[in-house]
């Protein structure tokens, strides 16, 4: 039932309702316009109108002893899911972070803060996705006791916990999402700091495979 809830909902808004969300206002003007960009990217990505020209082995040079990404992606290791690819991205613009249902732990926790402290990207993207298999394994077995999977599941069990008569995984993905930024935010000083100072902008997401759109939640 959410699901078709959710589906009826975005087949009535307009085409270019994510480029125009009333949040994008309270977004810090540097971590804005990389996110304008990323969105633009995505949109040229669902139009067939891909413009990304850093993709060849002389960009690979350009930045073979450094790097200068503007964005950390932190999503699922899903083959579906391609950051660089949904957001029309070329080499060395997104520090990618993958990991089986967007799963948090401390390696994870850690290769957000080395970009947001080492790399100063002003942008973190938490991008999750319809038809997560984490999300579906999740609800089959919940509350079984964690016998497989047992790292994946205790990140997911707990939205479980809280809201364990959601039925729509896609639903399920999207709540999934606010609690891996709770999670960072009361684990990592270092990203927790830097949203405070107005250094880091968190902006979740979630990907639609049968539009291609990113949409902001």
């Amino acid at each position: 039932m959410l699901c078709k809830i959710r589906q009826k909902i975005q087949e009535a808004r307009p085409k270019n309702f994510l480029y125009k969300n009333i949040f994008m206002k309270q977004i810090p003007e540097k971590a804005k316009n990389e996110l304008d960009k990323l969105l633009q990217g995505n949109k040229n990505f669902v139009n067939g109108t891909p413009t990304a020209k850093n993709m060849c082995l002389e960009t690979l040079k350009k930045y073979a002893f450094h790097q200068e990404p503007y964005a950390v992606v932190l999503t699922c290791s899903d083959s579906r899911v391609v950051p660089e690819i949904i957001f029309d991205c070329g080499i060395g613009e997104l520090f990618v972070v993958r990991v089986a249902g967007m799963t948090t732990g401390p390696n994870v926790v850690e290769s957000v803060e080395y970009a947001v402290k080492k790399l100063q990207v002003p942008l973190l993207i938490l991008l999750g996705h319809d038809d997560c298999g984490v999300m579906k394994y999740a609800k089959e077995h919940y509350p079984e006791p964690m016998r497989e999977f047992s790292s994946i599941l205790k990140c997911v069990y707990p939205v479980l916990d809280k809201k364990e008569d959601i039925s729509c995984h896609n639903f399920f993905a999207q709540e999934h999402t606010r609690w891996v930024e709770d999670y960072l935010m009361k684990h990592s000083v270092i990203t927790n700091e830097a949203v405070k100072n107005g250094d880091l902008y968190i902006a979740k997401c979630h990907f639609d495979h049968s539009t291609g759109l990113v949409e902001l939640i």
